[in-house]
């Protein structure tokens, strides 16, 4: 099952949460026009190295199983690009995404 919904990061901004239930698992992400957090399954190595030449702009927090727990967690690891605005490893996913405004 898929479910998105808003989510509110203040000052009328308001961002994109996914939430994709799979056999074991749960996928979550929150996006800005401009990037996107997301739970663990996410690769930045994979967006630095192979993908460098598209700038992707994300962060990637370890243990979260809900939206509001993405939103709350410490980034675990970020992309370069995402470094450029600011964006570092410890800030919480709510800080980061205001960021990518």
């Amino acid at each position: 099952m898929m479910r998105m919904v808003p989510v509110p990061l203040g000052d009328g901004i308001i961002a994109l949460g996914v939430e994709v239930k799979l056999p074991k698992t749960t996928l979550l992400s929150i996006s800005t026009d401009r990037g996107y957090i997301m739970c663990g399954a996410l690769d930045v190595g994979l967006l630095n190295d192979r993908l460098k030449d598209r700038e992707i702009i994300a962060g990637r927090a370890v243990g979260v199983k809900t939206l509001e727990e993405l939103l709350a967690a410490p980034l675990e690891s970020v992309t370069t690009t995402a470094e450029t605005l600011g964006i570092v490893v410890g800030m919480n996913g709510a800080d980061a995404l205001r960021l990518m405004i």
